[in-house]
């Protein structure tokens, strides 16, 4: 699995998308069947409990061989990590693909993050209370956060600029908005909120929107 990064998005010069860490040669040698797996791994996966089934435990719940399995990634860990970064790479591009570039970019950075927190919603693989023992399961998370709050910056400092929010720290602000999501997933918090971790993120991120709206004069 590769970490090297991407190279920066057209719509955000200097910010770099994480690398997926199953390139797209590595699955275009893939068979259909490796693929339709993997999809099915991207939804079985949110369920507690999965994140600790052995490859031979995934193999008999996917109705698949080992080997099939194993054709995919060498061990258990980074065939689960695969799996959730696709999954969340799937929601980025969403996400992304909500930025009508025709909107203020306060009304961006709304669209942005409402599509990014969707990767905290219950039945997404991360929040899989088990998930955090795999290898490797933090510095996956890290990468797509950081991503994130580059993306959130960068809009943050658009919106300053068209004085549409007032002047701040927009790297300060852009860690607290981009982490939101995360911050609701963690056990002690998660049963603690009333909603889902989403809509808590969705709300907090209005909250903090409305208090940076710049004042007329």
């Amino acid at each position: 699995m590769s970490e090297k990064a991407t190279q920066s998005s057209p719509r955000f010069p200097g910010v770099r998308a994480p690398q997926p860490l199953l390139d797209a040669e590595a699955e275009h040698r893939l068979t259909d069947r490796q693929k339709e797996i993997l999809d099915e791994l991207e939804t079985a996966g949110a369920e507690d409990g999965f994140a600790s089934q052995t490859m031979a435990e995934i193999a008999a719940r996917m109705n698949c061989s080992l080997r099939t399995l194993y054709g995919i990634a060498p061990t258990r860990d980074e065939l689960l990590l695969i799996a959730v970064d696709r999954r969340l790479r799937r929601i980025g591009r969403k996400a992304i693909e909500k930025l009508d570039p025709t909107l203020s970019p306060l009304e961006l950075l709304r669209a942005y993050l409402e599509g990014a927190n969707a990767a905290v919603q219950r039945q997404t693989f991360t929040l899989s209370r088990d998930f955090a023992t795999v290898s490797g399961s933090r510095r996956l998370a890290d990468s797509h956060e950081n991503y994130v709050i580059s993306v959130v910056q960068k809009l943050l400092d658009r919106a300053v600029s068209e004085t549409q929010i007032r002047p701040v720290d927009t790297a300060a602000v852009a860690h607290i908005l981009g982490g939101f999501g995360r911050e609701f997933t963690k056990p002690d918090i998660v049963d603690m909120i009333d909603g889902t971790p989403d809509e808590a993120a969705n709300l907090l991120t209005d909250v903090l929107l409305r208090g940076l709206v710049a004042r007329q004069p």
